[in-house]
């Protein structure tokens, strides 16, 4: 899901109205401002499995050059990145720093929804969200997080899926 910049600056004003327009069903959920994902998953009440961490990255190299990555991964678990980089065709990648992930997702990083609005930022999701009814996110601020069906992420992102987690 990539989309051309909207009249919507805020991020999670601009992800309310991308739902909105997409007919997704979703909860919005005030709360204290969190972004670890353990302690944001007790505060919604959510299973850390549900909640959608995203990741972003830098990778390069298997001829396509450098490129950004957003990988979302389950909260309780931690990224690999071997099967990111094969499911990337790349050979070396790195955490962006947090400057160059808020240049590309307009938010603090904690803050980050799994959703691309860039070109330059592929998207890849964990397969272990395919067994949630309803996922969960903080959505571009520290303080609102969502309740989302996980069909209708499915429905209106159409991410590509790998296995990109491990077991903390």
């Amino acid at each position: 899901m990539n989309t051309a910049p909207d009249q919507h600056p805020d991020p999670h004003q601009r992800l309310l109205a991308f739902l909105d327009a997409g007919g997704a069903s979703y909860r919005v959920i005030e709360h204290e401002a969190e972004g670890r994902s353990e302690e944001i998953s007790r505060i919604r009440g959510n299973d850390p499995g549900q909640a959608m961490k995203a990741i972003v990255l830098s990778v390069k190299g298997g001829g396509a050059g450098k490129r950004n990555i957003m990988a979302v991964i389950p909260g309780n678990r931690r990224l690999d990145m071997k099967a990111l980089l094969a499911h990337a065709g790349a050979q070396k990648g790195r955490f962006a720093p947090a400057e160059d992930a808020t240049e590309l997702t307009g938010c603090v990083m904690g803050a980050i929804p799994p959703f691309s609005f860039r070109g330059d930022l592929a998207l890849v999701v964990d397969r272990r969200f395919q067994v949630w009814d309803e996922v969960a996110f903080n959505a571009g601020r520290l303080d609102r997080s969502l309740i989302l069906k996980f069909e209708d992420y499915r429905r209106i992102v159409a991410p590509a899926f790998a296995d990109l987690s491990q077991a903390d």
